[in-house]
């Protein structure tokens, strides 16, 4: 008896095991979940810290071009040197984000940024100064694409537009507190003790980050394989849309690095002659680049993506021309546009990249990335020789090609998607 019961509760030979459920895979995150809260102050925190370092010597300009005795032109390739490396790196460190984690590539890059930036005030001259923010731009790079990536992974699409605005809201923020920590330290203790504190600054917001962010529950490790990210990024080179995307994203921090690098030089010459603090200050017009950036999911949702980018061309024009006139309020005014402008711009153009990537995010925001900071540090180079060339009125020619640039790409993509949908209709395949 007990040898028959055995037999009959096993199962027949010949017979199959059945299969292990799959382990399902977790929701993505949504407005209104606590660890959507959690993940969108951590990556607020890690903007800051990046790009309070990736711009700290900005607003200090004129102090090292006087310390160093030096042009403007030179003393500008410690911002451009920085956002070029960047530029560079953050392809090859997104692939490294796609075999270790987003979280774990983010969290290296900001520590490795962050000790950098506390040796940098210690630079004996200019070369070294240059050398070691190359050195911060390159660490800093695997932040931007793989917060992007983690976000298109971890949130739901439609909030991905306004969780998106809000890691660039950071950014503003990070910017904003940077210059203006940087200006008053330096009024006070010369351009050093700026960047010395504004290392600080990033290094409390590089701890913010590290203890809030969520660990990732959509993600899943790939194998580093260069041929499969070279069809990657082949692929996404050949698709048009990316193309004018990262193009636009270009042309907008084209504007934004002429225009930042430069004013600095604007506001402590006549007719203004304002101090470092106070020059410093005025970066907190950084702040209108944080409440358009964040809205940017709204203005998408009434206006489509290429009617908000018209309404950002339009308005980053229209503070390019007030800032000509040679009046304090006219120039504030000026910059209060440009930024609202750009920011707004920058990301819809970079939602719109993780949106319109099905495989290969990652990439296809490291792309974007590089061209961004390709356009900062062309920017910053370009206004610095136009500067030289014609004054703030060459800089500001040089915004408005850039800006014509955007507009000319948008009624392409208008124009591109028009013909798509009728070859469809002809065709008879129902139009997108």
């Amino acid at each position: 008896m007990p040898a028959a019961s055995t037999e009959a509760s096993a199962p027949a030979a010949g017979a199959l095991a059945p299969e292990p459920s799959p382990t399902p895979v977790p929701e993505q995150l949504a407005p209104g979940q606590p660890g959507y809260r959690r993940m969108s102050f951590a990556l607020f925190a890690a903007g800051v810290a990046a790009f309070a370092l990736l711009y700290s010597t900005q607003a200090l300009l004129p102090a090292v071009s006087a310390d160093f005795g030096v042009t403007a032109s030179a003393a500008s390739w410690t911002v451009s040197a920085s956002t070029g490396a960047l530029a560079l790196f953050v392809l090859p460190l997104s692939a490294l984000s796609e075999r270790f984690g987003r979280r774990t590539l983010m969290t290296v890059s900001l520590t490795v940024a962050v000790a950098i930036g506390l040796l940098v005030p210690l630079a004996p001259n200019l070369e070294t100064l240059i050398a070691l923010r190359a050195l911060q731009g390159a660490a800093l790079a695997g932040v931007p694409a793989s917060a992007m990536a983690y976000l298109a992974e971890e949130v739901r699409p439609r909030a991905l537009v306004a969780a998106i605005g809000l890691f660039v809201a950071g950014n503003s923020v990070g910017g904003m507190s940077g210059r203006i920590v940087t200006g008053w330290a330096a009024q006070f203790g010369g351009w050093r003790l700026g960047l010395a504190a504004v290392g600080v600054l990033a290094l409390l917001a590089a701890v913010a980050f590290r203890l809030l962010l969520p660990r990732p529950r959509r993600f899943a490790p790939a194998p580093l394989s260069p041929r499969a990210i070279g069809s990657t990024v082949r692929g996404h080179l050949a698709n048009p849309l990316l193309i004018r995307l990262y193009a636009i994203g270009a042309l907008f921090m084209t504007v934004f690095g002429a225009v930042y690098t430069m004013v600095g030089y604007r506001l402590t010459e006549e007719p203004f002659g304002l101090p470092p603090g106070v020059v410093g200050s005025v970066f907190l017009v950084y702040l209108v680049g944080t409440v358009s950036s964040a809205t940017s999911g709204r203005l998408v949702a009434r206006l489509g993506r290429r009617g908000a980018l018209y309404l950002a061309v339009v308005t980053t024009a229209a503070g390019l021309l007030l800032t000509l006139l040679a009046s304090l309020v006219a120039m504030l005014l000026g910059l209060v546009l440009i930024t609202a402008g750009f920011f707004a711009g920058h990301a819809v153009a970079s939602s719109a990249v993780s949106r319109a990537a099905k495989t290969g995010r990652a990439q296809a925001s490291a792309l974007y990335q590089s061209a961004y900071y390709i356009g900062s540090s062309v920017g910053g180079t370009l206004g610095a020789i136009a500067f030289h060339s014609g004054g703030w009125a060459g800089t500001v020619v040089l915004g408005l090609l850039a800006v014509a640039g955007v507009v000319s790409i948008t009624a392409y993509g208008s124009w591109a998607a028009r013909v798509e949908q009728r070859t469809l209709v002809v065709a008879g395949a129902p139009a997108r």
